[in-house]
């Protein structure tokens, strides 16, 4: 599983920002993908998640009515619409897989790769 996300960069408070992952090595229609962040100091938490056909999203309650997570498995790809930003969602992205189901914890994801640092401020 190789995972490789972009698209982050310094947004004002409010503003909105896409960032996205391509998936690289697997069947990327059978896997449900997420997204998790880690901020300065603090552990990797989860963000959003996708399951193989798109059908279901799960998010945190942090990050609920904010962000949309969505998928193109004709492109590979699994994007997060991130809107109202806020400071405190200051923190590198990154993007995860599961075989079959919705990875929505650290310990039943894989191939993180490397993140893409959004960071909120004026």
């Amino acid at each position: 599983v190789q995972l490789q996300a972009s698209g982050g960069g310094l947004v004002q408070p409010g503003g909105s920002l896409i960032v996205s992952c391509e998936a690289y090595g697997f069947t990327f229609a059978v896997y449900g993908m997420g997204w998790f962040r880690q901020a300065p100091g603090k552990k990797r938490e989860f963000v959003a998640a996708i399951s193989p056909s798109g059908g279901s999203t799960a998010y945190a309650d942090s990050v609920k009515g904010r962000f949309t997570v969505s998928r193109d498995n004709t492109r590979d790809t699994v994007y997060l619409h991130m809107s109202s930003l806020k400071p405190e969602d200051t923190a590198a992205y990154y993007c995860a897989a599961r075989r079959g189901y919705m990875p929505t914890s650290t310990s039943s994801s894989a191939g993180w790769g490397q993140g893409t640092l959004v960071t909120v401020s004026s």
